[in-house]
């Protein structure tokens, strides 16, 4: 942890101090948790009735934030991205110093910049490619002719095949597996025939995917993810799939084959897309949503039920199997005027 002072920590994240810039903070926490030391920030209008009682030093808070408390504030436009920033201050990154593990096993025609690290048990192929100031974690597998790019972190078990190009900056966290066969079958005869996988997989720079997330290879074209996307946990990416630059998706999604997303979207937890679908730029669709059409036009869009009791929900459930002749009898009642 660095020790920074509150007038310190304000000229690096921008912000307007209200209180005592000698006081220092070392440590980050949450409201509730903080004590003396400790940087909280407020974010979430939820936790605003914590602001008055917590016992931390500091407070990140939005520049209009009222306080009736007499703790120090860092005032700022976007409190939650200042807390980023703060956050990498405090806690730097961890400094590795770059070589080859000896229990790691790399093709004599794989190309290591000097300056990266290839942790214990990876596995680097032929005519792989990692660049500079790459970090190759423990017992992650680089398939042959793999492009790793410039300070991207493959943090462990994480599988990279199919000739994949990976931009600079790239973070794919633990389990991720990049390039694995679609899921591309044709159906003769009552069996199912395998159709070939040819394609790859394009990461663009700056982007983030969370822990077991695929991305498979397109087919015969690439499955191509922009620049600056964020990818959360267990999120399936088809074959040929493409997601626009800056697009933001949560857990559990599951995007089909071919589909088509724009730029700065932002897909909730458990959405689902069918395939061969186009999304707009600047569309957000809502948690659990089944996307079965093409959206158009940016604006925000849900569907599914809402969460309610198990009773009133069963009587739901029954009344939906009855709209169909409730609609033809409301027909037929129109049709007689």
């Amino acid at each position: 942890m660095v020790e920074l002072s509150l007038a310190e920590l304000a000229r690096e994240i921008d912000a307007t101090l209200a209180g005592d810039g000698e006081i220092r903070v070392s440590r980050l926490a949450t409201l509730q948790q903080a004590g003396p030391g400790a940087l909280s920030f407020l974010a979430n209008p939820r936790y605003r009735k914590y602001l008055e009682t917590t016992r931390a030093s500091a407070v990140i808070v939005g520049r209009d934030q009222r306080v009736a408390s007499d703790v120090a504030l860092l005032r700022c436009d976007h409190p939650y991205a200042a807390w980023a920033r703060a956050a990498r201050l405090l806690v730097p990154a961890e400094t590795v110093e770059p070589g080859v593990h000896p229990t790691a096993v790399v093709d004599p025609a794989a190309q290591i910049d000097p300056t990266a690290r290839v942790e214990a048990l990876a596995v680097i192929g032929a005519d792989a490619r990692v660049g500079a100031g790459a970090r190759i974690g423990p017992a992650c597998i680089i398939g042959e002719g793999v492009h790793i790019g410039a300070d991207s972190h493959l943090l462990a078990r994480v599988t990279v095949l199919a000739r994949a190009r990976i931009g600079a900056r790239v973070i794919l966290h633990p389990g991720v597996v990049i390039g694995s066969d679609g899921f591309g079958l044709a159906a003769v005869d009552g069996v199912w025939e395998k159709v070939p996988q040819v394609g790859s997989v394009r990461i663009g720079d700056d982007v983030e995917i969370g822990a077991n997330t695929t991305v498979d290879r397109g087919s015969p074209g690439d499955t191509v993810i922009g620049e600056g996307v964020k990818i959360d946990n267990q999120v399936q990416v088809a074959h040929n799939v493409e997601i626009g630059a800056h697009t933001a998706i949560a857990a559990c999604v599951g995007i089909s084959g071919s589909t088509r997303i724009g730029r700065y979207c932002t897909l909730a937890g458990g959405v689902g897309i069918v395939g061969h679908l186009e999304i707009a730029d600047r569309v957000q669709v809502t948690g659990m949503s089944m996307v079965t059409h093409s959206i158009r036009q940016p604006g925000t869009y849900s569907a599914g039920t809402p969460l309610m009791g198990n009773r009133q929900w069963r009587r739901n459930a029954v009344r939906i199997k009855q709209l169909d002749r409730l609609a033809r009898r409301v027909k037929d009642l129109e049709d007689e005027r």
